[in-house]
């Protein structure tokens, strides 16, 4: 488990964080269920090298929620707000599931403030095939049904299907994610977030091919949820950008496969340029 701290983020805000490391500075970005410590693995590994920071998304975790939209727009921007208050004026951006849509936006419309950009595992085309449990969340109705009346369904299905069969995460870890997504408010803003990505992904692919910062798609290959077919596809529309299939990994790979993910992200950050 990662040592976080709560923080007083912009207007006094409860944010938490975990710094690691020092170096060039990098943000790792969650998706849902999980949270920050999602990258509990796989932080300390690239904090040999960089000044690493996660954080719960504002309205996760133990993150008090921001006023306004949740659109991957509205989280890049608030990614925006977080560096300026952290005074990092460049970070290379890691963005897993929800967490890549706003990774991507922020490229696209602060170049002056991405150094590299790494996405895995996320759902980037609005018309591409995912698993049947991602299809029915992406209906609103369904989506606020199960959040609302079935967490422990909708949790228990994430734990299984994104992790290789037999893979339990430890009792701390597994503890601190259900802690926050039984909590109401938390599933509210989840909620909140599927519609407005929900809404938005087929204007977002207009922002991929201005994004100019070296790239890394770095996918799953057995991601039950989102198939390197994603990955394929992204890979054409940003440019330069480069693919990295990892063999047997799967969805929360930054878990399970913490070791090979540290070596593809550490490897592409040291490149020139």
């Amino acid at each position: 488990m990662l040592e976080s701290r709560l923080e007083s983020a912009p207007a006094g805000r409860r944010l938490r964080v975990a710094r690691l490391g020092s170096g060039q500075p990098l943000v790792l970005l969650h998706g849902y269920p999980d949270n920050l410590q999602i990258w509990s693995a796989l932080a300390p590994q690239l904090a040999r090298h960089a000044d690493v920071r996660a954080f719960d998304w504002p309205g996760m975790g133990e993150s008090e929620a921001w006023p306004g939209g949740a659109t991957p727009v509205h989280m890049a921007e608030r990614l925006l707000t977080l560096m300026d208050h952290w005074g990092i004026d460049r970070a290379t951006v890691v963005g897993m599931d929800m967490g890549g849509q706003p990774a991507l936006a922020f490229a696209a419309l602060h170049p002056e403030r991405t150094r590299r950009l790494v996405i895995m595992n996320s759902l980037v085309l609005w018309d591409e095939a995912t698993s049947w449990e991602i299809g029915l969340l992406r209906r609103f109705g369904w989506n606020r049904l199960l959040l609302r009346r079935l967490p422990g369904f909708v949790f228990r299905r994430a734990l299984a299907t994104s992790l290789p069969r037999g893979t339990v995460l430890p009792p701390d870890l597994r503890s601190d994610f259900w802690a926050a997504f039984r909590r109401r408010e938390v599933r509210a803003f989840i909620s909140k977030m599927c519609a407005g990505y929900q809404g938005t992904l087929p204007s977002l692919v207009a922002l991929y091919p201005r994004i100019a910062c070296s790239t890394l798609l770095l996918w799953g290959e057995r991601d039950r949820h989102f198939p390197p077919t994603h990955g394929e596809r992204l890979r054409a529309l940003i440019p330069g950008a480069r693919l990295e299939v990892l063999p047997s990994g799967e969805h929360w790979m930054a878990w399970h496969r913490a070791d090979d993910v540290a070596r593809a992200i550490q490897g592409f950050v040291d490149e020139p340029g």
